[in-house]
């Protein structure tokens, strides 16, 4: 089955020609790309947030704890990788280094979050209400990223970028991320936004070529 860039495909179309039509000798990532229509300059205008896929994400999330003592020992039974306290903190301020994809923490640590803000901040790391990285539910905030929560944003082009699978998975498994995404994102249009929202859809595989889909 040849790929037409041209042709705006339906997603189901458009998932059984890309895993028809692999490229690499790995087993590639499935992508998905949103060009949003929002003014990136205004600050209202930014989307953000967050959502569990069905059927998990195709990259397996390093997760980071910083809590107090009490729940450190819950928090590692919940699946964090790495948990610590105070200590570190002041370990990320000194280093610099962010040896994991997400950070979890307690609204009483968020005072001393701030100490690293300036090293998490740049690197999408540092946790928030919003984008439900910051509770005192830690086991549910680990549980639920250990499911397939993911949080999305909008990058500099007005662009939002998101794997939503592997091209060994199922097709329905890949329709049904995909359209859990979609609704997620559509769900987080900022109130200021008029016109199109959703300007383009496409998706492809980590090698291959860029298919329109209907939106």
């Amino acid at each position: 089955m040849e790929i037409d860039t041209n042709k705006i495909y339906a997603l189901e179309e458009a998932v059984d020609v890309i895993k028809k039509n692999p490229v690499a000798k790995f087993d590639e990532t499935i992508e998905l790309h949103l060009r949003l229509g929002i003014n990136v300059k205004k600050t209202e205008q930014q989307v953000r947030g967050n959502v569990v896929l069905p059927h998990g994400t195709s990259k397996k999330l390093t997760i980071a704890a910083i809590v107090n003592p009490a729940k450190q020992a819950e928090a590692k039974k919940a699946g964090a990788n790495i948990v610590g306290g105070p200590e570190l903190i002041e370990e990320i301020k000194k280093t610099k280094k962010c040896d994991f994809d997400v950070l979890v923490t307690e609204p009483a640590l968020m005072k001393d979050m701030a100490q690293v803000a300036r090293v998490l901040g740049p690197r999408g790391l540092m946790p928030a209400p919003k984008n439900g990285t910051v509770s005192d539910d830690v086991v549910g905030m680990i549980e639920e990223l250990k499911k397939g929560k993911i949080n999305f944003k909008n990058d500099d082009s007005g662009i939002i970028h998101q794997a939503v699978g592997k091209m060994s998975w199922d097709k329905e498994k890949l329709i049904e991320n995909t359209q859990k995404f979609i609704e997620a994102v559509i769900k987080a249009k900022p109130a200021g936004v008029k016109g199109n929202y959703i300007k383009k859809i496409t998706m492809c595989s980590t090698m291959g070529k860029s298919l329109k889909v209907e939106m």
